[in-house]
């Protein structure tokens, strides 16, 4: 009997060009199977062949699981059973069984088993074969569609194109050949699966590669991409040699380049862009076809404030918002789009602000205030702080003021840290003491009226985000602990 075993690993390994250990590994899930059958359904069963004799062992056995895990007790102990006591959490207790003879397993059974484990090693060996080129982008036909999803045949890998990942409005039918990037691998009980996309800013990047030899010669790079799949995209290039025009080279003798790329995704229009290292020169690039008159940072907000003229504002944002919103994507930036004359009235509601805030904290007059606004000053921080030089060189103020100025900024800080502290001693101490409650989340909660664990459990999530400009998640985390002593 052990001698037909290895005859029959030999044959099959050769017959199935796979190696004798996916067929001895197949074999012995097929005895385990008919051991399986004969003895207890539940149970859990191990046989070992020898892979020099052909001769086989059969074992019952256990896995160790924390008492919490323990389901079912044909195939599972726990730190009360007797074999535990030298066991770690997920090792096995075996019982050696009486093997059943192999003649006597269904020989249909045993084949379709052995059948099964070659042809999920011919997937894998396909699958590795695939994966070493390291393509991305992969073309295939479409074989068949399941419930809008389209099954395409690449190579001799079945692969999935999610309805959700084709163009819209494109018109994909069996028997079309279709190019797609290869987003990700699924494992499932019927072997690996390619899912594919073609709305991805990725297969955009891969077309572009594909169309424009310099960029894969190192010459050109694709430094990011944004798409609004089948309508509009955008493109940032930059060049690593000084004699090529990143942008006419990716657009090709009269379009040829940018129309193969548009062609491909079903009409979509490509803007290409010059990438900048300057975040501000970038954003004005990427707003094209627009023209920018001028841009405000705001590094803390990560933000810009992008001013053009009444006539380029319908052309800034773009239809329903698409141009800002793609310019907004492949710079990384939020985009704020205002009118000269907007941003104007902003920076004029923002110099009044700033100033009767220092008319208010630092008791001056309109004058003072304007004067600090005008010189560049917009917090009491940077009044109290920044170097006494620079403040020197305000020709307005002597240096008595100055320094006066710098005490009140400083005792003005000083009264706000104070509210501060205060308005945390207001907040009761079940809600200071309570599970992923801190401190400054605890006085901020307080400064709004919310000094109790009721007062929280009322709030809703939504309200909580809004309040304290926390994520929905331990916004959520909160109100249920909370919420947790009205279910006792």
């Amino acid at each position: 009997m052990s001698r037909e075993i290895l005859l029959l690993v030999d044959a099959l390994a050769h017959e199935k060009n796979v190696t004798k250990e996916v067929i001895f590994t197949a074999l012995e899930l097929a005895l385990a199977s008919a051991t399986k059958k004969k003895h207890h359904d539940d149970a859990d069963i191990r046989v070992s062949i020898d892979r020099e004799t052909g001769d086989y062992e059969t074992f019952r056995r256990w896995q160790y699981v924390d008492y919490d895990l323990l389901e079912n007790s044909a195939y599972q102990i726990d730190e009360e059973s007797e074999h535990a006591k030298d066991l770690n959490i997920g090792d096995y207790y075996e019982e050696p069984l009486e093997s059943i003879e192999f003649g006597r397993i269904g020989a249909q059974a045993a084949k379709q088993v052995i059948l099964q484990k070659v042809r999920e090693a011919e997937r894998e060996q396909i699958l590795e074969d695939f994966l070493a080129r390291d393509e991305k982008l992969v073309t295939g036909v479409i074989k068949r569609m399941e419930k809008g999803n389209a099954i395409i045949e690449v190579g001799r890998i079945e692969s999935l194109l999610p309805r959700e990942q084709m163009i819209p409005k494109e018109n994909l039918r069996v028997g079309d050949r279709v190019r797609a990037f290869l987003s990700r691998i699924e494992r499932s009980g019927r072997g690996p699966q390619l899912i594919l996309s073609r709305i991805t800013p990725d297969f955009l990047v891969r077309l572009f590669e594909l169309e424009v030899p310099e960029i894969e010669e190192g010459l050109l790079e694709i430094r990011a991409a944004a798409r609004d799949p089948g309508l509009r995209s955008k493109i940032a290039v930059k060049s690593n040699d000084q004699r090529i025009d990143p942008v006419g080279t990716c657009v090709g003798m009269r379009g040829s380049r940018v129309q193969a790329v548009t062609g491909e995704l079903a009409g979509e229009r490509v803007d290409i862009v010059l990438w900048s290292m300057e975040p501000a020169q970038f954003v004005i690039n990427a707003m094209s076809p627009a023209e920018v008159s001028s841009i405000v940072v705001d590094e803390d907000a990560h933000s810009m404030d992008v001013v053009v003229d009444e006539e380029q504002l319908a052309l800034a944002i773009g239809r329903n918002g698409q141009n800002v919103r793609l310019a907004s994507e492949l710079t990384g930036w939020t985009l704020n789009i205002l009118t000269v004359d907007q941003a104007a009235q902003k920076n004029q509601d923002e110099f009044a602000g700033v100033s009767q805030l220092f008319m208010d904290k630092l008791d001056v007059d309109a004058e003072v205030a304007e004067i600090l606004v005008q010189e560049g000053f917009s917090t009491l921080e940077e009044i109290a702080y920044v170097p006494l030089a620079e403040m020197n060189e305000i020709e307005a103020f002597d240096e008595d003021t100055i320094e006066e100025l710098r005490k009140r900024a400083r005792a003005a800080l000083l009264t706000e840290a104070i509210a501060k502290e205060e308005k945390v001693e207001e907040a009761s101490e079940d809600l200071l003491a309570m599970d992923g409650m801190d401190t400054e989340t605890a006085h901020l909660l307080a400064s709004k009226g919310i000094a109790t664990m009721d007062d929280l459990a009322e709030l809703a999530i939504d309200e909580l985000e809004e309040l304290t400009g926390m994520d929905a998640e331990r916004a959520k985390a909160l109100i249920m602990t909370a919420r947790a002593p009205w279910f006792k």
